[in-house]
């Protein structure tokens, strides 16, 4: 017959005195208080293991550990033998993810994964990204154990960010945390992304397109390049930026041997060589990746121009104070605002890439695939990107760019659609019936 274990009381434990060996009073289903001769007192458990093996977990000291929590211990370690769990496996295991938890910080989370994404980044985009993590995000989230962070810790400093107006930069930061937080889903850290709750949590700002004149105002844009009063080498960049319709940065910071006249071919680098003290000098093409932009006859022509004042120089657009630095970029819009257009709401620079991809599109004549090309348009789908990423379309390319000059040439003195002209061809010298053919 079973011995009756009469539970204990706090009076019992608190008045048990150290003998000379050590002693236990039982307080049932195996948990005992062990009254050590040096005076002090631990509570612990006797119990079968799943595996059959005896087992004895320690819970704590007497009285830090009260005797109604060292009961509820044992409910607990009885609720684990119920589901067949080891109570001291557990414990160990659950010592093991708080260590882990404690050691894998939104900090250190994020300093992993932006090491990761610096690979495929240019080394000024991985500064900038670390900057405004360090400075946004980390303050608020630095130290916290990610297993512990929710979506509205998240986006406490989103919100903070919003307050201050940087609406683009409170997006950037939304789209970090998801990414560090999905890399801590796939080390086992969490089971659930709590960031990806973050989409459409704060505003947006209205995107606003570059402004660019409608083709039937063509032929006034080009009589006023023409009559431009300003330094030759502006006039002749603003030329050129039309008829080739790259980006500023594209321009600004170009080389004289990325130009092969024999080829008719410019070749944009992705990344071109610092010039020292003068920022973002480094940047080449924007995927950067090397961007072929072919030359129309009208483009060397400018270039031919360009040549006689630059050709000396390494930069094709040089500085007038300082040859060795690209010119301001500002110009091209400078110039437009000299020749009378408000280069917020009429036409800017960028706005001739517009114009340009508007005449193409509306002449038929092109295939979308090309377009995008030449316009160094990235492929967001990424399954279509990997069959099509090293399609140049360059023959159909260099068709594009000329038809494009013989198109502006047509509208210096009235304006013609790109629809009209591009079918038309028996009317005119251009590249239609090769395109046809």
């Amino acid at each position: 017959m079973a011995r009756t274990v009469t539970p204990l009381s706090d009076p019992k434990c608190e008045a048990a005195k150290p003998r000379d060996k050590d002693y236990t009073l039982f307080d049932g289903q195996g948990l005992f208080l062990l009254v050590k001769k040096n005076g002090s007192k631990i509570w612990r458990m006797k119990f079968k293991r799943p595996d059959g093996r005896e087992g004895l977990a320690t819970f704590g000291n007497y009285p830090a550990l009260t005797l109604k929590a060292a009961r509820e211990r044992r409910a607990e370690a009885l609720e684990l033998l119920a589901h067949g769990k080891d109570p001291i496996e557990s414990a160990r295991q659950g010592k093991v993810e708080a260590a882990n938890a404690r050691a894998n910080t939104f900090g250190v989370l994020a300093k992993d994964w932006h090491e990761a994404c610096s690979k495929k980044w240019s080394p000024g985009h991985a500064a900038t990204v670390w900057r405004r993590i360090e400075t946004y995000l980390l303050p608020a989230l630095g130290q916290r154990p990610v297993a512990g962070l929710k979506t509205r810790d998240l986006l406490a400093p989103l919100k903070a960010v919003e307050k201050r107006e940087v609406l683009d930069t409170a997006g950037r930061l939304r789209q970090y945390m998801t990414g560090i937080m999905r890399m801590a889903v796939q080390h086992g850290h969490i089971d659930t992304n709590p960031a990806v709750d973050l989409q459409g949590a704060t505003a947006t700002r209205k995107t606003v397109h570059r402004p660019a004149l409608a083709l039937d105002r063509l032929p006034e844009l080009l009589q006023r390049i023409d009559s431009d009063t300003g330094r030759p080498l502006t006039r002749l960049a603003t030329q050129l930026t039309l008829l080739v319709f790259i980006r500023s940065s594209e321009l600004r910071f170009a080389r004289w041997p990325e130009i092969d006249t024999g080829r008719s071919m410019w070749e944009i680098p992705g990344e071109r060589q610092q010039i020292e003290g003068v920022k973002n000098s480094h940047r080449g093409s924007k995927m950067s990746t090397p961007h072929l932009v072919p030359l129309s006859r009208q483009s060397l022509a400018t270039l031919e121009q360009v040549r006689q004042l630059t050709g000396r120089f390494d930069l094709v657009f040089a500085g007038d104070s300082n040859h060795w630095k690209p010119m301001s970029e500002n110009t091209v819009n400078k110039a437009l605002r000299r020749m009378g257009y408000d280069t917020k709401t009429e036409v800017c620079g960028h706005g001739f890439r517009a114009m340009a991809c508007s005449a193409l599109v509306e002449s038929g004549l092109w295939s979308k695939d090309a377009v995008e090309r030449q316009m160094s348009h990235q492929e967001r789908n990424s399954v279509r990107a990997a069959y099509i990423h090293k399609a140049e379309y360059i023959e159909e390319r260099r068709l594009m760019v000329q038809w494009w000059a013989d198109y502006l040439d047509a509208n210096r003195e009235k304006h013609v659609t790109p629809y009209d002209y591009a079918h038309r061809a028996e009317q005119n010298a251009n590249v239609v019936p090769i395109k046809r053919a």
